[in-house]
């Protein structure tokens, strides 16, 4: 279940309306790096999480908190879009700032379909659609796309906040950016506990690796037309990160298969010719 005591999670607070600001803060809301994303993917990769329960209750409770960005952040949009005309006639006596926004680049699916208000939208008005949402089942797996996904949102928000001179805004950007950092830092911490570099990798680590190709599991290989190696970096040499191999660095040989399908099936829609 979840609940709500109607709060902020923490407030927000506009001092100069800028309805264009309120479109960028749309890519927070409803874009690819957006809290949309990370509240659905924590909240799924919860609802598939097997083993400990505390994995499970960590990305539930993460989730739960992102719900709360995505309500500060819709309520900047609103609160940002106070300043934008409701009509063109409105527009020719606005405000400079409010003319700007609507010439400049405001989204006016905020006034058209919601009424100068938030939508699961991103700054160029697409609709979020959920495939950036990353659910895999495995634990580990789950936590490395999590930092990535903090990653990107973590940019997202500084780069808001270097774009607005509004000291309520850059307030609540700070609060959002520093929940960005303790969340890459919980997803550190949580693969540490399932192993860290040497035991959680390569992921899945319940595959044996002994199995697999070996003399490719740590060769950096390079596809240079001219056939030379790939210049070298840590990637390419000494031990690997998960400490179960040596990097090398080389050039992959093509096989001396070339593909070849055989001709087509009858009724299968092809050219009589391909047909056999």
């Amino acid at each position: 279940m979840f609940y709500t005591d109607n709060k902020l999670q923490y407030p927000v607070r506009v001092d100069s309306p800028d309805p264009l600001f309120a479109r960028a803060l749309q890519q927070a809301i409803g874009g690819v790096e957006g809290e949309i994303r990370v509240a659905m993917q924590y909240f799924f990769q919860a609802c598939g999480a097997r083993g400990n329960p505390k994995f499970r209750d960590l990305l539930m409770n993460t989730a739960a908190e992102e719900l709360g960005h995505i309500e500060m952040l819709a309520t900047a949009v609103a609160m940002n879009l106070e300043g934008a005309p409701l009509s063109m006639k409105e527009e020719m006596a606005a405000t400079d700032r409010a003319v700007g926004a609507i010439m400049g680049g405001m989204n006016l699916k905020n006034l058209l379909s919601s009424g100068l208000s938030a939508m699961p939208i991103d700054s160029d008005g697409v609709p979020f659609d959920m495939s950036h949402i990353y659910a895999s089942g495995n634990i580990a797996a789950d936590m490395t796309a999590n930092v990535a996904a903090e990653a990107t949102g973590r940019t997202l928000a500084v780069r808001l906040y270097n774009m607005t001179d509004d000291t309520g805004m850059k307030d609540m950007l700070q609060y959002l950016i520093a929940r960005d950092t303790m969340h890459q830092n919980q997803w550190l911490a949580a693969l540490e506990e399932l192993g860290g570099m040497t035991g959680a990798f390569p992921i899945p680590n319940s595959h044996p690796q002994a199995e697999e190709k070996t003399e490719f599991s740590y060769a950096y290989l390079g596809f240079q037309a001219d056939g030379s190696a790939p210049a070298p970096g840590r990637w390419g040499e000494g031990p690997s990160i998960d400490g179960k191999g040596t990097f090398a660095t080389g050039k992959l040989q093509p096989s001396d298969q070339k593909p070849d399908l055989g001709m087509a099936r009858p009724g299968s829609g092809a050219q009589a010719e391909q047909i056999g």
